[in-house]
């Protein structure tokens, strides 16, 4: 109790929570969870959270770091021994910068509210994903998030000119350069970002913004096999170029449960064919891009590369594409219990590398088990949700390594863009070699000798 009380003296009343009132308040974005730590501390500064650093690290007592809980590997997972440090009450965009390009925030700013900041100065901000109203800026740089623009803008990683953390002991890392070069030795920010909270607590971060495209285009478009789908990839990309912001696929088998049978949306093509895209283009030429955009469905049509395509033609038919994508409430509805994944790997492995899972899936559980697949496969990235039935613990265990075990021979990753937390830490050895695994250990002891900062999470304690 005295630490708690040296931390109430830090961050005042309203920054500590105890008692009854930490299991009341989710443990995970869905609220299936309660939290379930010591107490929950609020800091609303920088300052305050290296004077709460300060106090943890002298008692040695671990913490954890929270934003919007949205990860999906338990990187937020807290014991009731150890503290949760919840960014909720620094949510300031401190200042945009409209001729630089860049954007000033503290870590608990939700991603829409930087979108929407961005777009007040005809600017954008290059990541997106569909926890875009929950999910937090900081929480976005400790996973390094992708999302449905990476094709076009990159990770996080791309999108952060400069970051300020705090370290275990509580010292402050300011690197808040605003500079797109700056090249002064070692590129210290990279190391917190993709670290989830392992290496440093992320306070504030300059955020580098893009020009908002005058011209946007949606399209679906439906092909009845992976290999022309991969023929459209390269006749988009020769023709359209760098117009193309996302380019996400839908496998029939989630097309299917999602778009027609979860009764949720009005399926604009219809079901069967192999595989779907939503394709959206943007540019700076309304007619010009237009045009262009309407002749590579042309040609992937006349040419029988595609078999049907439907071009959004107002701002509720792009939406209602989108989201037939972006129902995940949806497929927890139609899959539950089901177990997710994010997987990345070459493109012209993944077809075959789906249809081996779904005979293994197939042979072991039988016709009853569910499996649907989508993802941002122009950026090599899967997510896959898989249901065996019956349903158990081992039969979860065995799907985990229908899924991870093949990755390891065709040079893939057991994450793409969701991190590793707790949930891919035994399976990591599989993306990463003996040597940087040791590597990662000397770096997390230098930075948190005694392991005080989200420990056991990405490496084992």
């Amino acid at each position: 109790m005295e630490l708690l009380n040296q931390i109430r003296a830090v961050v005042g009343d309203a920054g500590l929570i105890t008692g009854e009132e930490v299991a009341i308040r989710p443990g995970d974005w869905r609220g299936r969870t309660s939290c379930s730590a010591w107490a929950v501390v609020r800091p609303r500064t920088t300052a305050e959270f290296s004077e709460v650093m300060k106090l943890c690290y002298a008692a040695r007592q671990p913490v954890v770091p929270a934003g919007g809980l949205t990860g999906l590997v338990r990187g937020h997972a807290v014991d009731a021994n150890e503290l949760q440090l919840s960014f909720e009450r620094m949510r300031n965009i401190q200042s945009i910068d409209p001729v630089g390009r860049t954007m000033i925030v503290e870590a608990g700013v939700p991603l829409q509210a930087v979108q929407e900041a961005a777009a007040e100065h005809g600017l954008l901000y290059g990541v997106d994903l569909s926890a875009r109203g929950s999910c937090t800026i900081g929480g976005n740089i400790s996973t390094n998030a992708g999302g449905n623009t990476v094709i076009r803008y990159g990770m996080t990683r791309e999108n952060v000119l400069g970051l300020e953390a705090v370290l275990a002991d509580g010292t402050v890392v300011s690197s808040m350069s605003s500079l797109l070069k700056n090249n002064t030795g070692y590129d210290l920010k990279q190391l917190f970002i993709g670290s989830e909270g392992t290496l440093g607590l992320v306070t504030r971060a300059v955020l580098r913004l893009h020009p908002a495209p005058i011209s946007e285009a949606t399209a679906i478009v439906a092909f009845d096999s992976f290999e022309k789908l991969t023929q459209f990839l390269l006749l988009a990309g020769s023709r359209l170029g760098g117009m193309i912001r996302s380019f996400e696929v839908m496998w029939n088998n989630f097309y299917e449960i999602i778009g027609v049978r979860s009764g949720r949306h009005r399926p604009p093509l219809a079901a069967g064919h192999e595989v779907y895209v939503i394709v959206e283009v943007a540019g700076t030429d309304i007619e010009r891009d237009e045009a262009i955009f309407q002749d590579v469905l042309t040609v992937a049509l006349e040419k029988g590369i595609a078999a049907d395509a439907v071009v959004a033609a107002s701002k509720s038919q792009r939406d209602a594409i989108w989201a037939i994508r972006e129902d995940v409430e949806g497929e927890i509805i139609m899959m539950d219990p089901a177990t997710d994944f994010d997987v990345s790997l070459p493109i012209v492995q993944m077809q075959e590398y789906v249809r081996e899972l779904q005979n293994s899936l197939r042979t072991e559980f039988g016709e009853d088990a569910l499996m649907t697949v989508y993802g941002h496969v122009g950026d090599n990235n899967l997510h896959l949700l898989v249901s065996p039935r019956p349903w158990s613990d081992e039969a979860k265990r065995r799907v985990q390594e229908m899924v991870y075990r093949p990755l390891a021979v065709l040079g893939g990753s057991v994450s793409a863009e969701h991190g590793i937390g707790l949930s891919k830490r035994e399976w990591l050895p599989l993306s990463r070699g003996a040597e940087e695994l040791a590597l990662m250990r000397r770096i997390k002891a230098a930075l948190d000798p005694h392991n005080l900062l989200n420990r056991g999470k990405i490496l084992a304690r």
